[in-house]
């Protein structure tokens, strides 16, 4: 899963992707024209206590690629413009993150002028839907043209989806809102709809909003045309800082501040959360594991993503709830309590079973 990070130049952007890459200051690139791309591991504390329970040779956490695309500059017309490059860029990413900026700071000016999220979040939603409406614009007619030259009956299908796809669009409503049956998204899937990407909302803080922090995202979720956005407020400065200290002087500064939760957390939380993904665990003397599957997998689905094999061969799975382990210490005590249990091929998996594949 690849998250990509977009906003306007001097929003805090890269320095929320250099905190959440464990970038150190003096390898930080402010202000590049380059994309950069890091592979992080996802935070799990189920996993890390399952590392202290068994002592295993490796821990292998779950990766997200996080995507730092280059900041929208203001051109020489006074404008900010959104570039074939910027666009290209984007397309590829899995799920967006919009970092807007809350800050004031006199020596960084803003390349609007003036600090307003929501202006921000909506320059960048009406350009992708301008993107969009472009993309859909020429697919129809190039749609009707196939119909009438070769009567192509793909193309049929196809077209009432685009249209209805286009008039969304034209009401400037994302295609994230529009309803889509199972066929409908695999005929768009190709097409890397920019508007249709799930999306994420980074609001970026300094310490003299933190006790406004709640009230202030209110305000800007009240003001968006669509309300039903996911907002994740954070603190891009201090946690910068909080990264480069050890455990225990991090979490010490975090409680100081009212930081219930770092950056990364919470964004993956998030992502994993609007992206319908769960982990589930594998662990034992020589590896612990967190594997990532999307939510209603099943047990066979699941043994899918750790091998092929363990797919087609699939017998049953030994599952037992990372709650209930931590509760009775142990597989046999799990046994013991009833919590211990083996599931078939259509066993929905919860986000933190741990699951033991039984395979010919």
């Amino acid at each position: 899963m690849q998250i990509g990070l977009v906003g306007l130049q001097y929003s805090g952007k890269t320095t929320l992707f250099n905190t959440i890459a464990g970038i150190e200051e003096d390898e930080m690139q402010m202000g590049k024209d380059e994309a950069t791309i890091e592979v992080v591991k996802v935070p799990d504390e189920r996993l890390d206590r399952m590392t202290e329970m068994f002592n295993p040779k490796k821990t292998v956490h779950a990766t997200i690629e996080i995507f730092d695309t280059p900041g929208l500059k203001m051109s020489d017309d006074g404008k900010v413009k959104i570039t074939t490059q910027f666009l290209n860029n984007v397309k590829n990413n899995d799920a967006l993150f919009y970092v807007v900026r809350q800050f004031s700071d006199g020596s960084v000016a803003h390349p609007m002028n003036t600090v307003n999220p929501v202006r921000d979040i909506e320059f960048l939603e009406t350009e992708f839907l301008f993107y969009d409406l472009a993309f859909l614009d020429g697919r129809i007619e190039k749609l009707k043209k196939e119909i009438m030259k070769i009567k192509d009956e793909k193309a049929k299908k196809e077209l009432p989806i685009i249209e209805k796809c286009f008039a969304h669009v034209e009401e400037e409503k994302p295609l994230r809102t529009l309803e889509l049956t199972d066929d409908e998204l695999k005929v768009l899937s190709g097409y890397q709809l920019l508007s249709m990407k799930p999306l994420l909302i980074g609001v970026n803080f300094d310490e003299n909003s933190i006790e406004n922090v709640d009230v202030i995202i209110s305000q800007i979720r009240e003001s968006l045309s669509n309300k039903g956005e996911t907002i994740v407020p954070f603190f891009g400065k201090i946690e910068y800082e909080l990264s480069s200290m050890d455990e225990d002087d991090s979490a010490t500064f975090m409680e100081d501040y009212g930081i219930k939760e770092s950056a990364l957390a919470k964004i993956l939380s998030s992502a994993y959360d609007k992206l319908g993904l769960q982990s589930f665990l594998t662990v034992g003397e020589d590896e612990c594991r967190a594997w990532t599957i999307k939510k209603n997998y099943t047990a066979q689905d699941s043994a899918g993503v750790i091998h092929t094999d363990f797919y087609n061969k699939f017998i049953r799975a030994e599952v037992v709830h990372y709650d209930d382990y931590i509760t009775h210490g142990s597989f046999s005590k799990c046994k013991e309590a009833g919590v211990w249990r083996l599931e078939g091929k259509q066993y929905i998996v919860k986000d933190g079973d741990i699951l033991n594949i039984r395979h010919s």
